[in-house]
C-alpha cells in the first residue's frame, strides 16, 4: 500500500486509557499515512482518568506505532495538555527523534506557526481544576453511553445520534466559552505575528481565518478521537481539517498550482489505495 505522503501531521485529545477512545480509528489512520512531522498537541494519554485496569490493546499499539514512527525517522513532537499534565515535569526532554514539550513555533514555508494545547487559556482549569475533572468524568460516560446506545441503532439500521455533540453544539454557555477561547487565542497569534495558530482542548475542530485590525492569522484546531475523529495535514504549502468519516483514507487532493511539484511526489500524494483492513 502507498502512503499519503504528508510535511505535518497534528492529532490531539485522543483520551488513550478511557473507554470514549476510538483507537482502532486512530490506527487505521496513522497507517496510511507517511508524515515528516507528527505533532501530538495535547491530551493524548488521559492521565486524570488512568486505570491500570484498562489499557486496552488497541490502546497499546497506538503508542508502539507512534514509537515504530519515530524509529523510521518522523519526527515527534509531543506537545502536553491538561489530561496528560504529567509530562510537564519532562518538558525540554529529547530521546532521539521524540520532543516532548508545552508549547512549540515552527517556520513552516516562510510563515510562523504557534502550537499549543489550549488549556492555559481555559479559566475553569486553573480556578477549579477538581470541578473540570468532574465534568471530565460525565461527559466520558456521555459518550460511552452514547456508543453504546448508537451500537443498537445501527443494528437497527437507524441513524447514529450523539448527544454530547448536540449539547457542545447549542446556543448555551458552551458555545461562548469556544467564541471567547478562539477570539483569545486568535487576538494573541496576531499581536504576536503568528500567521498560523494551532490548537486542541475543546474538541471542536475548525480552520478560520480571524481578523482584527492589527492583522489576520488562520486559527486553527485539530478536534479530537472521541466524537469528531480529526486531524490536521499540510502539504503542498497547504493546510488541511482532515475527517475520518468523512473523507475516510482518501488521498490529500491538492488545490493550487502544482507545477513545481516533483512528479514522483504527487503521484505519492494523490494515488487512491485501498483503506487498510480493520485490526
Amino acid at each position: 500500500m502507498i502512503k499519503r505522503k504528508l510535511e505535518i501531521v497534528v492529532i490531539s485529545d485522543v483520551h488513550l486509557g478511557t473507554n470514549a477512545c476510538h483507537a482502532k480509528k486512530l490506527l487505521n489512520y496513522l497507517n496510511c499515512i507517511t508524515p515528516k512531522k507528527l505533532i501530538l498537541n495535547g491530551d493524548i494519554i488521559d492521565a486524570w482518568q488512568f486505570n491500570k485496569q484498562y489499557f486496552p490493546k488497541q490502546h497499546l499499539k497506538i503508542i508502539k506505532k507512534i514509537m515504530d514512527m519515530a524509529a523510521d525517522g518522523v519526527e515527534v513532537i509531543y506537545i502536553t495538555g491538561n489530561h496528560d499534565d504529567i509530562l510537564r515535569k519532562f518538558t525540554g526532554t529529547t530521546i532521539g527523534n521524540v520532543s516532548i514539550v508545552d508549547k512549540k513555533v515552527l517556520d513552516i514555508d516562510g510563515k510562523q506557526a504557534w502550537f499549543f494545547h489550549g488549556d492555559v487559556f481555559d479559566i475553569s482549569i486553573k480556578n477549579a481544576k477538581w470541578l473540570t475533572k468532574l465534568g471530565s468524568y460525565g461527559y466520558n460516560m456521555l459518550l460511552w453511553l452514547n456508543r453504546l446506545s448508537n451500537l443498537v441503532l445501527e443494528k437497527l439500521g437507524k441513524e447514529k445520534y450523539s448527544k454530547s455533540k448536540k449539547i457542545k453544539n447549542s446556543k448555551s454557555n458552551s458555545s461562548k466559552v469556544i467564541y471567547t477561547f478562539e477570539k483569545v487565542i486568535s487576538n494573541l497569534a496576531i499581536e504576536n505575528g503568528y500567521d498560523y495558530v494551532i490548537c486542541g482542548h475543546i474538541h471542536h475542530p475548525k480552520m478560520e481565518i480571524k481578523e482584527t485590525k492589527k492583522g489576520q492569522t488562520l486559527y486553527m484546531n485539530s478536534g479530537d478521537w472521541m466524537e469528531h475523529f480529526t486531524a490536521l495535514e499540510y502539504q503542498f504549502k497547504r493546510w488541511k481539517l482532515y475527517h475520518y468519516n468523512k473523507d475516510k483514507l482518501a488521498p490529500f487532493f491538492v488545490d493550487e498550482d502544482v507545477s513545481d511539484l516533483q512528479i514522483k511526489d504527487l503521484i505519492a500524494a494523490i494515488t487512491i489505495f485501498k483503506q487498510t483492513k480493520q485490526i
